[in-house]
């Protein structure tokens, strides 16, 4: 259930969700990893899921290890696992696009998924899937301790929040990931498929500038 928290007058109404992921990190060495380089080397070869025996290359995260700004995904496509690069198709020329008319720039951010592997035929993930994968996920966010995450598309915002609902009820508001604020709006390859859905992500993703700004200038 959601618990509403005091809100200080003209700031934004912080919204705790129930993550799926409430459980400590594993006891496994890969937790005590210092950067991202070493998580990387440390679990590049997992193989605790069937994708880790489907896949071509392991998709880690690129960006900033020390981003303001961590953008999280639903699961690595065909271009991303042949790559082992988040977000280099179609979606991801498009990502590239919406950042720079915000004033970002690739390398500014961090930008991830939910798992690590492609789903055979870019089919959604599958709940013990991301059983397995979202503490990597959690120990990348804890190591780069970002100001704003946030969620593209609906599958991110389900398992990295507990949301529960359409997009258009999540987007506009303000949640919060083990304390650091997170926003949810459209998946790129979403807009790829249906246009209509451009302006309301360019209304979010200006939305979201200004909130990350107001948190970096704040020193929160």
């Amino acid at each position: 259930m959601s618990t509403k928290k005091q809100v200080v007058a003209d700031e934004p109404l912080l919204f705790e969700l129930p993550d799926v992921a409430k459980a400590p990190l594993t006891a496994e060495a890969w937790g005590n990893a210092p950067t991202l380089q070493s998580l990387d080397a440390q679990i590049c070869n997992c193989t605790k899921c069937g994708l880790g025996f489907t896949r071509t290359k392991f998709v880690f995260g690129v960006g900033n290890p020390h981003a303001t700004l961590v953008l999280i995904g639903e699961a690595p496509g065909a271009d991303e696992d042949a790559q082992g690069e988040p977000f280099v198709g179609r979606a991801g020329q498009l990502l590239n696009k919406i950042l720079e008319a915000i004033n970002f720039k690739r390398e500014d951010v961090y930008i991830c998924n939910i798992l690590k592997c492609r789903p055979p035929g870019n089919r959604k993930p599958q709940s013990e899937e991301v059983e397995q994968c979202l503490p990597y996920l959690k120990k990348q966010i804890e190591l780069i301790k970002p100001k704003l995450i946030v969620c593209l598309g609906l599958t991110a915002a389900e398992y990295l929040l507990g949301a529960r609902g359409s997009l258009a009820s999540l987007r506009g508001r303000i949640f919060t990931f083990e304390g650091t604020p997170v926003m949810v709006t459209y998946h790129p390859a979403a807009l790829l498929r249906d246009p209509a859905w451009k302006r309301p992500t360019w209304q979010d993703v200006q939305a979201m500038r200004k909130f990350h700004d107001e948190l970096v200038s704040k020193g929160q």
